[in-house]
């Protein structure tokens, strides 16, 4: 596995290398479009019809080919092993159920195919920043926020099956001057996994 401790390149560095049906779960209104490769399959699950909305423009105005789709990551509406490869940036933090969402990306990913992601992620246990990420989900989640500061998505997602092939670590500026830790990085499901061949 690659790793660093260093700030991540830019996104189209990962996106722009993939290729086939590619599934991105909560595009919110595009922002990775512009990414991609002109040819690629592209499906996106937004759970909200306003950013469904935005995404469509977006995808028309650079001349993707894109379906965007209703539903949830717990719950794709998708064939096992269907896509190519999958994306999910800033959305392990969000969904009702993360290790349901990992495994419905799993599932619908072909074995071989690549997950590229990108996080915030918890901040070691015993700080007081952690503490601090505890304390914030408690808070906002009580009005309605779905955000969860303080999951260890990186384990859920070797939890889920993925091999880490590729895992960037960096602070970004966060409140009262704290470094929020990210992850970026790539993972495989494997080719032949939990007994069944490819």
């Amino acid at each position: 596995m690659t790793t660093s401790t260093l700030a991540a390149g830019p996104t189209s560095a990962r996106l722009g290398s993939l290729h086939g049906t590619v599934l991105e779960l909560g595009p919110g209104a595009g922002g990775n479009l512009r990414w991609y490769p002109p040819d690629v399959r592209w499906i996106g699950i937004e759970p909200d019809a306003h950013r469904r909305s935005l995404t469509r423009r977006e995808a028309a105005r650079i001349g993707l080919s894109a379906h965007v789709l209703s539903g949830r990551a717990e719950r794709l509406e998708l064939a096992d092993g269907s896509v190519d490869a999958a994306v999910a940036t800033f959305v392990l933090c969000s969904v009702a159920d993360q290790a349901a969402a990992l495994a419905e990306l799993f599932r619908v990913l072909r074995p071989g195919g690549r997950y590229v992601f990108a996080e915030h992620v918890a901040a070691p246990a015993g700080t007081w920043l952690r503490r601090g990420q505890g304390a914030w989900a408690a808070v906002t989640g009580a009005f309605g926020a779905t955000c969860r500061p303080n999951r260890e998505s990186l384990r859920a997602i070797e939890d889920a099956g993925f091999d880490v092939v590729e895992l960037h670590r960096y602070d970004l500026p966060g409140p009262f001057g704290a470094g929020i830790t990210h992850i970026a990085g790539v993972a495989l499901r494997p080719a032949a996994t939990r007994g069944i061949s490819p």
